[in-house]
């Protein structure tokens, strides 16, 4: 199924040299000006409003999405193509927040993303930071980097599932194990005595996600006798591995 992201093809811009100014809060007026700029350059993105872009990014803009991807502007620019039919989605800012160095400005401010996906509702929302420069009279999007707000994903009822199978100590390196448990029967695990009780959400068999902030899949894996014999934290794209000590015996 086809994937939707609005902010996708958004990012922030490479670090500008400018003097070094003490920020100031932005004037509303200006404020307001770049809240507008930004508004039309996201509303441009479902319909491939190509012109928007084109006046509104500086000649040197580069542009890093959520997922590290690069462009410039002449990259982006041409990338930018109405929604395929059933597809559909709009973005609106929240909580800016502006500073003035001189004829740079900082924004930072939320896009809270709705998505429409052949019916299905979805939401993203993302903290941004954009740096926008004056040049000849006029306010141009000089840099723009967005990163996902981690958000609690609709939660999924998996039958069958042995809490037990999961219960004991977890160890990958000297003074360093997770003690797995259930409480109230939930599933979680403490990282070190007197360390807060880490909630879990199952997502299939042997598989959950953390509840904190950074979301990662935990991973149970098993032997050829179906004994639980590790614990994977599988976190930025890399795999922290853990060995069961102990069991619930």
């Amino acid at each position: 199924m086809p994937t939707f992201r609005l902010a996708s093809a958004l990012v922030w811009l490479t670090v500008l040299q400018v003097p070094a100014l003490h920020a100031a809060e932005a004037p509303i007026a200006l404020r307001n000006q770049l809240l507008a700029i930004t508004q039309a350059w996201v509303d441009a993105i479902p319909l491939g409003r190509q012109e928007v872009w084109q006046r509104t990014l500086a000649a040197d803009a580069v542009l890093i999405d959520e997922f590290g991807r690069i462009q410039h502007k002449q990259d982006a620019v041409a990338s930018l193509q109405p929604l395929p039919r059933g597809l559909s989605g709009s973005i609106e800012l929240r909580d800016p927040h502006v500073q003035q160095y001189g004829d740079t400005a900082l924004m930072q401010v939320e896009w809270y993303e709705r998505e429409s996906v052949f019916g299905q509702q979805l939401v993203v929302r993302y903290q941004s930071l954009l740096t926008f420069v004056k040049q000849d009279g006029a306010w141009k999007l000089a840099g723009a980097e967005d990163v996902t707000i981690p958000t609690a994903p609709p939660k999924l009822q998996v039958n069958g599932l042995k809490l037990d199978d999961y219960i004991g100590s977890y160890r990958y390196g000297p003074d360093r194990a997770w003690s797995v448990s259930v409480k109230n029967g939930v599933l979680g695990y403490v990282t070190k005595t007197g360390r807060p009780f880490q909630r879990i959400e199952p997502i299939a068999r042997d598989v959950f996600m953390g509840t904190d902030d950074e979301r990662n899949l935990l991973i149970f894996r098993r032997d050829a006798a179906g004994h639980v014999t590790e614990l994977i934290e599988r976190r930025k794209f890399n795999d922290l591995h853990l060995a069961r000590e102990t069991g619930a015996g």
